[in-house]
């Protein structure tokens, strides 16, 4: 009977480890991560990049200071930072206050973990980037050919409430370069306080995408003070998305009829919103 039961134990305890070792493959399967299947965007030398996030680091609920650490979510930052590279770009890395850039630690655990935040792991200059980001104060985004917004839990308490970033977004969008600005998930946060010349929100009336409430909800994080869907339709964003299962395993992203403004869903859409940023940029 013993010998029994240890056999038992044994089956068990192999089958979890198998499953705890196809998991990654299993979800990726499913959607996360999706590979990219349009065209590369080829060589655009001279050209410049900038990428910001957030730099708070506790997932807290209203009113308190203490929870689990959070901050950029890894591939919202390395997807289009590899991308951009890629094809020959100069790229810079800012966060809201500057300094250490913090990274979720949950999304480099292996089950979510891509090859490009595999990357960024034996990567000492990015790494070097993030542990000494630029200030959003003391960037000029005006001389960049790109703007991306990276996204992450820690996004929903400090890019929608920057005040800078959205003054910083409506001086890059009227300068002469005028770059193609974008960004993903909770990244998209930093676009709603931009205003145009006649003080109107900037995005008002144009298509674009963020994470969805169902995904927030399904995900059981609605602590954060601010959520992409509600808060890019408050700023009249017609906004728009693709569903699943589960949203975590959707992705969508959109260019704004004037092909200023690209914007993806979620973690899933870093490397389709960065290329299509690329596709727009090697067309001027």
């Amino acid at each position: 009977m013993k010998r029994k039961l240890l056999i038992s134990f044994g089956v068990v305890a192999s089958l979890m480890t198998i499953t705890a070792l196809a998991l990654p493959t299993i979800l990726h399967t499913a959607g996360l991560h999706p590979e990219f299947q349009g065209e590369m965007a080829g060589p655009l030398p001279g050209r410049r990049a900038l990428i910001i996030t957030t730099s708070h680091d506790v997932l807290s609920a209203p009113g308190e200071t203490t929870g689990d650490q959070t901050g950029v979510m890894a591939s919202e930052l390395t997807h289009p930072y590899y991308s951009f590279l890629q094809s020959g770009l100069e790229i810079d890395v800012a966060s809201i206050k500057g300094g250490l850039i913090p990274v979720d630690p949950q999304t480099l655990n292996f089950v979510v973990r891509t090859p490009e935040d595999e990357r960024y792991m034996d990567d000492a200059v990015l790494q070097a980037k993030v542990a000494n980001s630029i200030a959003v104060a003391d960037v000029d985004f005006t001389v960049y050919d790109i703007v991306f917004l990276s996204g992450g839990w820690g996004a929903a308490y400090d890019l929608g409430q920057s005040t800078v970033l959205g003054k910083k977004i409506s001086e890059a969008y009227y300068s002469e370069k005028k770059p193609l600005i974008g960004g993903v998930c909770h990244g998209v946060l930093g676009l709603i306080n931009a205003a145009d010349s006649e003080g109107n929100l900037l995005i008002a009336g144009r298509k674009m995408t963020g994470v969805t409430d169902k995904q927030i909800k399904e995900l059981g994080i609605e602590v954060t003070p601010l959520h992409p869907e509600t808060e890019l339709r408050k700023a009249g964003a017609r906004f728009e998305a693709n569903s699943a299962f589960r949203d975590v395993l959707a992705t969508h992203t959109v260019v704004d009829e004037e092909k200023r403004f690209v914007t993806g869903q979620n973690q899933n859409s870093g490397r389709e919103t960065a290329q299509a940023m690329l596709a727009l940029l090697s067309e001027r």
